[in-house]
């Protein structure tokens, strides 16, 4: 595996240098185990400087190392001063060689984070009175003001802001004051200034004293200043998807931003389709149709037949899924599948499928499973037979109601085809039966992604805990412990026996047992990680111990 040395240009700002310092550890975090190993570096002003970073990699014996420039535009520092800095330590290295990486930006990531960064400063503001200055670093090179002009244009689209401007807070026109006296004498009543910028420093400094001082003199206007990206899981899985491009050798046109591969916010009907000739809004109605009445017939008979099945395609393994899933699973167009999803079943469809991955919309507050619902909906007015593919069963917590009722709504056939849940399929597996006659007549099934107390929780943990029967906890890996706390000062006995079961129905499944009341400790000693399934109750006695 390449050596990973993250390059940053470097800030005089202390909270800059933690910022960065904070990502490259979530970096590691999130690449856990998937890249050797990870360091990095400056080439000014901060420490610790790129020559160190470079220096502990080769000492660990690494010779091929990917360099990637933590920057959101390709502008002076990413096209000269870093290559130049790696040069150089190639002179000091010999031998050594490296992959340069693309500059971060435009990549719908960032622009997920900066949607999210404005909505925070709306505090629940409504977006069609916004006006969105959008600030980059500004430089002397063209082509770099130019991508901040064209993220400004990405983040307008399909999100409903009144507008985005773009500005500079350097060496580039407009200013941060003349482009909020542009927004002013646009009409603008509230701005929001963004800072395209990734961690603190002295500009991004500047760029709050300057709207502040613009705000003071025009007190008619709601002038607010939005977050940086900052150190976020978005930037991380960024830099990963970087890494992992410049491994690949992955050379590409605008692709990251192309509504034709990426669902991006208000084009969900975009993605994967053939383009067929269309009348222009603003054509003259009707002289298209009469010269292609039957090629409009046969698109209201496509039209026709489109349908959504929401398919549970059971715990994990490629042959826990229902005939009737596979079949449908065989004769769909469009599959959008679940990270739980049985991946070999995603790998053997026919090359002609299209596969939307689920768990790579863009993430707003809530708009991950609109855009999924809207994915769904479009490809199936499009004529095409959709498939919703889930791991377990789909209306066991896996949201599959809602995408049923989005599809209703719209009134597009939709059909549910169950699974075998990983609640039941997880313990089977492990063998542990969830009743058994004597022991248990009863079984619980509980979420347990929200806490005990948790305002929005729905369970009531006392009148579980008094509960005789089998307790299955899905999605409880990071609360288990105070689940057990609560169960235990309810009522239930602390020795009950919990098995905790990861990975069930793969090569990787592995179980690990305790008493109700160290099952928390226990978890997080053995690394019990997503997904994990916990029974617990006295049938969890009846497993055979393990070979």
């Amino acid at each position: 595996m390449n050596g990973l040395v993250i390059v940053g240009h470097g800030t005089r700002s202390a909270a800059g240098v933690e910022q960065f310092a904070a990502l490259v550890e979530r970096v590691r975090r999130r690449a856990a185990g998937a890249i050797g190993d990870v360091e990095a570096g400056f080439i000014e002003l901060s420490r610790p400087p790129l020559t160190d970073a470079v220096g502990a990699l080769v000492a660990r014996g690494h010779r091929a190392l990917v360099a990637l420039p933590l920057v959101l535009t390709a502008a002076g520092h990413g096209k000269g001063d870093i290559p130049a800095a790696m040069g150089r330590e190639q002179q000091r290295h010999p031998g050594l060689s490296y992959r340069y990486g693309r500059p971060l930006g435009p990549h719908p990531l960032l622009h997920d984070a900066l949607e999210q960064r404005i909505d925070a400063a709306l505090a629940g503001a409504d977006r069609a009175g916004t006006w969105v200055a959008l600030i980059g670093r500004g430089s002397t090179d063209p082509d770099a003001n130019a991508e901040v002009a064209k993220v400004a244009r990405l983040l307008w689209e399909g999100r409903g802001y009144a507008g985005v401007e773009p500005g500079f807070i350097s060496l580039a026109e407009p200013s941060v004051p003349a482009v909020l006296d542009r927004l002013r004498r646009l009409g603008a009543r509230r701005i929001v200034v963004a800072p395209y910028f990734l961690f603190a420093g002295v500009l991004p400094d500047r760029i709050t004293a300057q709207a502040a001082e613009f705000a003071s003199a025009h007190p008619d206007l709601d002038v607010r200043v939005a977050d940086l990206i900052g150190d976020c899981d978005a930037l991380a899985d960024l830099v990963l998807q970087r890494y992992a491009e410049a491994l690949g050798g992955d050379i590409r046109m605008n692709c990251d931003t192309c509504a034709y591969r990426v669902l991006m916010p208000g084009f969900a009907d975009k993605v994967g389709r053939p383009q067929r000739p269309h009348d222009h809004p603003d054509d003259p109605v009707g002289g298209h149709h009469h010269h292609h009445h039957g090629h409009d017939h046969q698109h209201d008979h496509q039209h026709d037949h489109g349908s959504v099945a929401v398919v549970g395609g059971g715990p994990g393994p490629d042959d826990l899924i229902t005939v009737r899933g596979r079949a449908l699973l065989d004769a769909a167009d469009v599959v959008v599948v679940d990270r739980l999803a049985p991946q070999g079943l995603v790998a053997g469809l026919r090359p002609d499928v299209l596969v939307i991955d689920a768990a790579k919309v863009p993430r707003g507050p809530s708009m991950a499973q609109d855009a999924i619902n809207a994915a769904l909906v479009s490809h199936a007015r499009a004529g095409r037979r959709v498939v919703r593919l889930k791991g377990g069963d789909p209306y066991v917590f896996g949201r599959g109601h809602e995408e049923v009722q989005a599809c209703r709504a719209a009134g597009v056939p939709v059909t549910v085809v169950p699974g075998v849940s990983s609640a039941i399929a997880a313990p089977a597996l492990a063998g542990v039966p969830v009743t058994h006659r004597g022991v248990a007549h009863d079984v619980t099934v509980v979420s347990g992604h929200l806490p005990p107390g948790h305002p929005d929780s729905l369970v009531d943990w006392a009148a579980l805990a008094r509960t005789r029967g089998t307790l299955v906890l899905l999605m409880a890996v990071d609360t288990i412990a105070k689940i057990a706390a609560a169960l235990v000062e309810h009522g239930r006995a602390p020795d009950t026996p919990v098995l905790a079961i990861q990975d069930a129905g793969h090569s990787a499944q592995r179980s690990v047992s305790a008493r109700l009341d160290e099952i928390g400790a226990v978890a997080t000693r053995e690394g019990i990680a997503p997904p994990a399934v916990f029974v617990l109750g006295p049938v969890v006695a009846l497993a055979a111990p393990p070979a």
